[in-house]
């Protein structure tokens, strides 16, 4: 921080850098204890992070630069136009939380049209005061401007005629600097502090919901949770009746009150064209929105967000407001991330209803799950991905198995690719491995908002915590996580006890060693990583321990080293044709034996 000395040396530079009347303003601050006291308040104002403190402080720090009547700090929505009270001293008491003033109205809203200072010291000749404060005299108003954008504007009254001059218009121009990246400073907090409440509670209701398995109580837990992250005054959920392609209304609330809605044909409306495009549809003003259909009187701003599982719209979550522009782009990826949890969460239960319904039909239902469970892993590739190749193959060992892989992408260019075993067999080793699986997603998809903790270490932590929450000892699951960053050319992976991968390039293959405690066994276990260089050619293999762990007749197991010299005699081939050649000498080892556990094989090649 210079001292008051120094910036006295600086003043002519500063006047050289301001207009002429800046110039003649700031020439008229020569006293050194007002300087001093100026930068003492910028470095006290710029320290404070918390809004409300900050400004609850501004008018006791501007107290020792001017004396005053009355003060009010204005912010400005640029959005609406209007200028509303933050903070205020001396006004009418109720006030100040009605005021809403338009940009250019009052002497206030003209400084913040025109963005220069203004001082009048006989507000009885200024036509355009509005006098919200009875029998004051002059006034003295700096607009808040951060990066050639107002934000605000400070506004000093008094009730002497003449009280202010052309120095107080100065410090309290060179203090409002200071404001003005306190506010912007103590906003960007908020907002960061706000973030990462809202994603806790994301996770909170994600843990919520998904222990639920009947879908009427889901359903209607998932709108009382909803308002506790974004409030609303009409709330729906659609599910999509693939067979009518109608988007049937299974849950609506107004105002707390549940009400009925008709069905609504795929693609009409907004929450059809959300659930057609598998979009979200923010709208602002449904007036001007020619797809709105009104189903309820005074709504002015919706937003439609579609509920995807595995690339796939099973309905929409719709929330509207009577106010105009009520919600913004954030809440959109606040609901987005609620959308998928929703989504899991219903199908979760979904498949629950389906296999419990009923016990004389158990085998067809368990044939069923099955069909679900292949259908739910990934066909291939996220879209528009380029220069990589993968292969997998899934087998369980009963009809239903607790292995699982994913193929994501949560920014351009990268490729996640993860693969999971659930320890045990059959039904509730599937379900398990369902709620892990998007687990994954999950915490990959948050990736934009939250970089830090997303990671293949920290995607691994978190996942851990969740699952060890639930509290089913005789579960858990071994996973890897790989991030192929294809434009940096970087694989990072981590490891939580899935058998080593195979990395091939040439003829050479070996295993990329890195262990770590199976996810959900111990509450904060921790995990390494591991990052190396990708090039094309380059071919790497992901396998549960089902393939190493097979056994044939005679008790032998299939082993690394077979599943080594496997790879490198089908080096050459395309991904797929790589894990049927794995899942083939496997089968070949075997023999006549059983097939003893899940498989899985995922096969990823670098091709350019």
């Amino acid at each position: 921080m210079r001292s008051a000395a120094a910036w006295g040396k600086a003043l002519p530079l500063v006047k050289e850098s301001l207009t002429d009347t800046s110039s003649t303003l700031i020439a008229r601050i020569t006293d050194r204890d007002a300087l001093a006291t100026l930068f003492d308040l910028g470095r006290r104002v710029t320290s404070v992070l918390h809004l409300g403190e900050l400004l609850h402080i501004i008018p006791d720090l501007i107290g020792r630069l001017i004396a005053f009547d009355a003060f009010a700090i204005y912010l400005l929505d640029a959005k609406r136009g209007e200028l509303t009270i933050g903070y205020q001293v001396g006004y009418p008491e109720g006030l100040a939380e009605r005021v809403r003033l338009k940009v250019g109205d009052g002497v206030v809203g003209a400084a913040v049209a025109e963005q220069r200072a203004w001082l009048v010291n006989d507000l009885s000749k200024e036509p355009r005061h509005l006098g919200f404060v009875p029998d004051v005299q002059s006034s003295l108003v700096v607009p808040l401007i951060y990066r050639k954008r107002v934000i605000g504007a400070l506004n000093i009254l008094s009730r002497q005629l003449g009280a202010f001059t052309s120095s107080h218009l100065a410090l309290v121009r060179q203090f409002g600097t200071h404001v003005a990246v306190a506010l912007v400073n103590a906003r960007l907090f908020e907002q960061q502090r706000r973030d990462a409440e809202t994603f806790e509670l994301l996770a909170e209701i994600g843990r919520d919901v998904t222990s639920i398995l009947d879908l009427d109580e889901l359903l209607t837990r998932i709108a009382q949770l909803t308002r506790r992250v974004i409030d609303y005054r009409s709330f729906c959920i659609l599910l999509l009746n693939e067979a009518t392609n109608l988007l049937e209304v299974r849950i609506a609330v107004q105002y707390g009150d549940i009400y009925t809605v008709r069905p609504v044909p795929l693609g009409e409306g907004l929450v059809g064209y959300a659930a057609a495009q598998r979009a979200p549809v923010l709208v602002g003003d449904v007036t001007r929105e020619p797809r709105y259909i009104q189903v309820m009187e005074d709504v002015r701003s919706e937003v439609a967000i579609p509920m995807i599982y595995k690339d796939r719209c099973i309905g929409v979550l719709d929330l509207a407001s009577p106010e105009i522009d009520a919600y913004e782009k954030r809440d959109v990826h606040v609901l987005e991330v609620l959308a998928n949890q929703a989504a899991v969460a219903i199908e979760n239960a979904r498949l629950y209803e389906a296999v419990a319904a009923n016990e004389e039909r158990l085998e067809r239902e368990v044939r069923f799950a099955q069909r679900v469970q292949t259908a739910l892993l990934p066909l291939g590739l996220p879209k528009r991905l380029r220069g990589v190749d993968v292969g997998a193959r899934f087998a369980p060992a009963r009809e239903l198995g607790g292995d699982f892989h994913e193929f994501l992408t949560a920014e351009a260019n990268s490729l996640v690719v993860a693969v999971g075993d659930v320890s045990g067999k059959g039904v509730p080793a599937a379900l398990y491995g369902v709620f892990a699986a998007e687990l994954v997603r999950s915490r990959t998809f948050r990736k934009p908002y939250m970089p830090e903790r997303s990671t293949p270490a920290g995607v691994l932590a978190s996942i851990n915590t969740i699952l060890h929450q639930r509290q089913l000892e005789e579960y858990y699951c071994t996973l890897c996580y790989a991030w192929f960053d294809l434009k940096r050319r970087v694989l990072t992976l981590a490891n939580s006890g899935l058998p080593y991968p195979v990395h091939c390039n040439d003829d050479r293959a070996t295993q990329i060693e890195q262990g770590g405690v199976p996810l959900g066994a111990f509450a904060e276990s921790q995990y390494e990583e591991v990052s190396m260089p990708l090039n094309a050619g380059d071919l790497f293999l992901f396998c549960s321990d089902g393939i190493s762990e097979a056994m044939n007749e005679h008790g032998e197991e299939f082993g690394a080293a077979r599943l080594l010299d496997a790879v490198r005699q089908a080096r050459e081939l395309p991904a797929e044709r790589i894990v049927d050649a794995i899942f083939g000498a496997v089968v070949a080892f075997r023999g006549g034996a059983v097939q003893n556990d899940d498989m899985t094989a995922v096969a990823v090649k670098i091709v350019s």
